[in-house]
């Protein structure tokens, strides 16, 4: 079955939402500061989910769920710096050519 971009504009709309309005989700906290620093928070998620990738890989097991945790936290970090998903998407068109 082949899918468009939806799924990920939908995450990335819903984790700008709870940058911009926070509630009382996991999202809404790892992006505010505290203690230590929001992003520090997310670098150590991309960090530990890299991890995960790889040892999923390895293990042959969970490929695709711990993946989807690295892409998540990833867009999570784009959010943060209010970097546009469309700038992401005009990334990925210069290099499909290469």
């Amino acid at each position: 079955m082949k899918r468009n971009d939806t799924i990920i504009r939908d995450v990335y709309t819903v984790l700008e939402g709870r940058r911009d309005q926070p509630v009382d989700s996991y999202t809404s906290k790892i992006m505010k500061d505290s203690d230590k620093c929001a992003e520090d928070k997310i670098l150590e998620k991309i960090g530990e989910e890299s991890a995960e990738v790889i040892i999923a890989s390895k293990n042959d097991e969970n490929l695709i769920s711990e993946a989807a945790d690295l892409i998540f936290h990833t867009l999570l970090l784009l959010v943060y710096k209010g970097v546009e998903l469309d700038d992401l998407y005009d990334e990925f068109d210069k290099r499909r050519g290469k």
